[in-house]
């Protein structure tokens, strides 16, 4: 390999368009202009892991010469954003409490099925569980259970997910009490981790899946689906799309949370406004 870090450290403009393209139309992220240093940045390490000289070496190794399909899974990897934390947009789940938990057990529900939608890694998926332990915990003879799917299209964060291993630092925000129920701290004192407990890690099940497949390969119907911070990154008529597909899934009378930053406003859905960017299914 030459050894010419000027030839790695710029990125065409017809190499962002072909990887932009690819992107946007297989996974459906938009990829503007303005992202093209972040494709630069995030790539590099690739090229230097595979041994090529620049990005051309590596869109032909990635589209021609990858017959596994391994490294086309590392790019998209590295090319979506994933970014969460533990409680998120905390008054979602005051609502969900205080207002849906009750409806719908009020409406005879013992057991509920949630999906996360665009889990990344894992931190919405393991809130949501605490949140409904907490309600059992708080309302004893209300639920009986409940089952959690949780999907995202990048491996990496999926695998990150299962593991439900993070910093200490991200369960700052928990009262005590909640930190010693849920999460296990590390033996080693010098490592300011902490792991999820196995009774809140077996009720989340994590799949790959890409919003942009035509279909999805879920039988389930659920009674809540959170897809949040997620939608912002495609096009609104994407956005539409994705949203229709999710409600085959959810049950009339189920609810759908998006992110505070998203709206479904000038959207034909059968879905009415409950609370900011909290909205009910009302019909097929």
């Amino acid at each position: 390999m030459t050894d010419s870090l000027s030839q790695t450290k710029t990125l065409s403009q017809s190499e962002f368009r072909t990887i932009s393209e690819y992107i946007q139309q297989n996974v459906g992220i938009q990829m503007p202009e303005s992202k093209k240093i972040m494709v630069q940045s995030r790539l590099m390490h690739r090229l230097r892991a595979l041994k090529l000289n620049n990005y051309s070496e590596y869109i032909d190794y990635v589209f021609n010469k990858d017959k596994s399909g391994n490294e086309l899974t590392i790019m998209i990897d590295s090319l979506t954003t994933n970014k969460t934390e533990f409680f998120r947009e905390a008054d979602h789940f005051s609502f969900m409490t205080n207002s849906v938990l009750p409806e719908m057990i009020s409406k005879g529900h013992k057991s509920l099925k949630l999906w996360s939608a665009g889990c990344s890694s894992g931190e919405e998926p393991y809130t949501l569980s605490i949140v409904l332990k907490e309600y059992m915990r708080n309302h004893p003879g209300t639920l009986s259970g409940f089952s959690l799917l949780a999907t995202d299209i990048s491996t990496k964060v999926l695998d990150q997910a299962v593991n439900g291993i993070y910093d200490a630092e991200e369960t700052d925000g928990m009262n005590f009490e909640m930190k010693k129920r849920y999460f296990l701290k590390s033996k080693n004192p010098e490592e300011r981790i902490v792991r999820v407990k196995p009774e809140i890690r077996s009720c989340v099940t994590f799949r790959q899946l890409n919003f942009m497949d035509s279909s999805y390969p879920i039988s389930d119907i659920f009674n809540i689906i959170f897809c949040r911070n997620v939608l912002i990154y495609f096009d609104k008529p994407t956005q539409e799309n994705i949203i229709s597909k999710f409600l085959r899934h959810l049950e009339i009378g189920g609810y759908l949370f998006l992110g505070h930053s998203e709206t479904i406003f000038g959207m034909d859905l059968p879905l009415e406004t409950v609370a900011p960017t909290v909205y009910k299914k009302v019909g097929n």
